[in-house]
């Protein structure tokens, strides 16, 4: 099933203190929820495991994500894939730009994804709902810590 989503938010710091967040291991590992694990494999490699509930299904989510496209500081695309096991499999991308504003950094992505398995018989309206809800955490636990 294909999933697509975007998304708008301003940021309280420089667009360079943004891009240099964004690349911390440390940083991504605190905001992304229910983030267990995340390594830095390389300069624009990631190594993960998260831990997400969809609806009934909970599963623990192996991936990786590439960062390729590098415009510093203006962003980047993002590709990555994800396995849970019984649970079901994702893999996508994004584009995520950053434009300088009055009040900090304005963050905008747009995403595309693929799943399959137990997550993807949910249905379209359930995921789009949870990835959504999802991204808002991230934005969220994201700005306070830069804050």
């Amino acid at each position: 099933m294909a999933l697509e989503m975007s998304g708008e938010y301003v940021l309280p710091r420089d667009r360079k203190a943004v891009y240099v967040a964004l690349n911390d291991a440390e940083m991504l590992r605190k905001c992304i929820p229910g983030c267990e694990e995340l390594t830095k494999a390389s300069d624009n490699e990631f190594a993960a495991v998260v831990k997400m509930t969809i609806g009934p299904v909970s599963a623990r989510f192996k991936g990786k994500v590439r960062l390729v496209d590098l415009d510093p500081p203006n962003g980047y695309r993002i590709e990555g894939e994800g396995e849970g096991g019984v649970a079901g499999f994702a893999q996508g991308g994004a584009k995520v730009e950053l434009t300088e504003v009055p009040e900090g950094t304005r963050l905008t992505y747009n995403a595309e994804a693929n799943v399959g398995g137990k997550i993807a018989q949910l249905g379209q309206r359930l995921l789009a709902g949870s990835a959504k809800k999802i991204a808002d955490k991230f934005f969220a636990n994201f700005t306070a810590e830069l804050s």
